[in-house]
């Protein structure tokens, strides 16, 4: 049994991978740390709980396959160095936080504050604070950090932010998944690109 794309999740997919792009150059570098302040960890929110699980995590792998390649896909860079660099454990965590966000999200119905809470844990917890644990570790070993150090230059500054940004995230969620389910956006059941086996 094969994985069939449709023409709709290919093109939206494409459009997160799009957003992510455009959001990334939106960057402030911090003196003390080697990772930036960026919106673009905001798109893989916003990817997995409106494309869903599978679209969520093939838009956020495309910009990382593209980077590898050697694209300029992260603020006007991109290649296997950049992977390789002090932010590489968040990057290749961009894909995983979007299909869990996408697979935690399909679960949440409605918009009242039961659902704003629901989608607020989900999109901090499986999105934003998941990235962490790709990224931590890996800022430890590149920059051969100390545990403390590399939590103040790869947590601690971020993680008020990335809750301000997922509230933000949720907002915009529950109103498009209120009129654009996952299942509506993509086109399930609908026009077949192509089928991989």
């Amino acid at each position: 049994m094969g994985v069939q794309f449709s023409v709709r999740g290919v093109v939206f997919s494409a459009l997160f991978a799009a957003l992510l792009v455009v959001l990334s150059y939106v960057n402030i570098n911090l003196g003390f740390s080697l990772v930036p302040i960026t919106l673009s960890n905001m798109t893989i929110l916003l990817a997995g709980a409106l494309l869903g699980p599978f679209y969520g995590f093939f838009s956020m792998a495309l910009v990382v396959i593209l980077t590898l390649i050697g694209l300029p896909m992260w603020h006007g860079q991109g290649g296997i160095g950049l992977v390789a660099g002090p932010t590489g454990g968040f990057i290749v965590m961009y894909p995983v936080a979007a299909f869990l966000v996408g697979w935690a999200a399909n679960s949440i119905k409605g918009r009242g504050v039961a659902a704003h809470i629901q989608m607020l844990f989900v999109t901090f917890i499986l999105g934003s604070l998941t990235l962490y644990l790709g990224g931590v570790p890996w800022l430890k070993v590149v920059a051969d950090l100390s545990w403390n150090k590399a939590l103040v230059g790869g947590f601690y500054p971020f993680w008020p932010g990335d809750l301000a940004k997922a509230v933000v995230a949720t907002l915009i969620i529950l109103q498009v998944r209120h009129v654009y389910t996952p299942q509506r956006l993509v086109g399930k059941g609908g026009t077949k690109v192509v089928t991989l086996d």
